[in-house]
C-alpha cells in the first residue's frame, strides 16, 4: 500500500478549513497522512489543527511559523511529509473514495506512472465558477493538469526538485513543466470531479495577479527551454478561458 501524504498550507484558513479537514477525514483510503504548513495563524486555524490532530484519527504533522509566501509553505510541508505519493490538498475531496481512486489509476497504469490527476471545479458558495475538464495533452499544446489534482510520486520531487519560491502565482505551474516539458514522465488520468476548488488562489486574485501569472508562465517556459513560450502561454490562456 502508497501512503498517501496530504500536504496543506494554512495561514488564517479558519472559515474552509473544517472543510477540507472533514473531506479528508471521510476518506476511504488509508494509510493517509496530514502535513500541516501554517504561516503563523492569528485565528482560529491553530486551534482547529490541535483539534484535528488529537480527533482525527489520521497521522498529522503541523507546524506554525512565519514564512515566504504558499510555495515556501508547499515546501515546509513536503519535508515533512514522509508518504511514497504527494499532493497539495487545500480545497475539499469531492468524493469519499477520492484519494482511492487517485492511488487505484497509478497503480493500474505501470510502473512507469509517475501520479495521476482528475478534473476539478471551482466553486464560490453553491455555484460553480470554473469547470475544467482535463483529460490528457501535453504542455506544448497549452494543456497542464490541475495542481489541486496532482497525486505525484515522492521521486519526482525527489528528482526535480521543490517548488520555486521566485514565482509568485506561477511556481506550481513551473514545477509541472520541469517533469512534463518532455513527456517522458506520463500521468494517469482520472475522468472525474475529485477536487472541489473553493475559488480564489494566487492566479484568481484580480487582473494583476493574472498578468503576473501570465508573465511568470511565459518564464517558466523560458526557462526550462521549452520552444515557442509565448505561443504556448497565450495557448494556456485560451484553455483557461474556455473553463468558465
Amino acid at each position: 500500500m502508497y501512503k498517501v501524504s496530504l500536504l496543506l498550507t494554512t495561514y488564517n484558513s479558519a472559515e474552509n478549513l473544517p472543510v477540507t479537514l472533514q473531506s479528508i477525514q471521510e476518506q476511504t483510503y488509508s494509510p493517509i497522512e496530514v502535513v500541516i504548513a501554517d504561516g503563523g495563524s492569528t485565528d482560529d486555524t491553530i486551534s482547529l489543527i490541535q483539534q484535528f490532530a488529537r480527533n482525527g484519527g489520521l497521522e498529522v504533522k503541523w507546524v506554525s511559523e512565519r514564512d515566504k509566501g504558499l510555495y515556501d509553505a508547499m515546501n515546509k510541508a513536503f519535508c515533512l511529509s514522509t508518504g511514497d505519493i504527494i499532493a497539495v490538498c487545500n480545497d475539499r475531496l469531492s468524493e469519499k473514495d477520492a484519494v482511492a481512486s487517485f492511488v487505484e489509476a497509478i497503480e493500474q497504469a505501470g510502473e512507469d506512472c509517475i501520479g495521476a490527476h482528475s478534473d476539478l471545479v471551482y466553486m464560490e458558495g453553491d455555484k460553480i465558477v470554473r469547470s475544467w475538464h482535463m483529460g490528457q495533452g501535453n504542455i506544448s499544446q497549452g494543456w497542464m493538469p490541475g495542481h489541486p489534482t496532482l497525486y505525484l510520486k515522492r521521486e519526482i520531487y525527489e528528482k526535480y526538485g521543490q517548488y520555486d519560491i521566485t514565482y509568485h502565482c506561477a511556481a506550481d505551474y513551473e514545477f509541472m513543466v520541469r517533469f512534463l516539458k518532455d513527456g517522458s514522465n506520463r500521468l494517469a488520468y482520472v475522468p472525474r470531479v475529485l477536487i472541489t476548488m473553493f475559488y480564489g488562489g494566487t492566479s484568481n486574485a484580480g487582473l494583476k495577479n493574472y498578468l503576473v501569472s501570465f508573465k511568470e508562465g511565459y518564464m517558466a517556459l523560458r526557462k526550462n527551454g521549452v520552444k515557442h513560450p509565448l505561443l504556448i502561454t497565450l495557448r494556456r490562456t485560451w484553455k483557461v478561458l474556455r473553463q468558465f
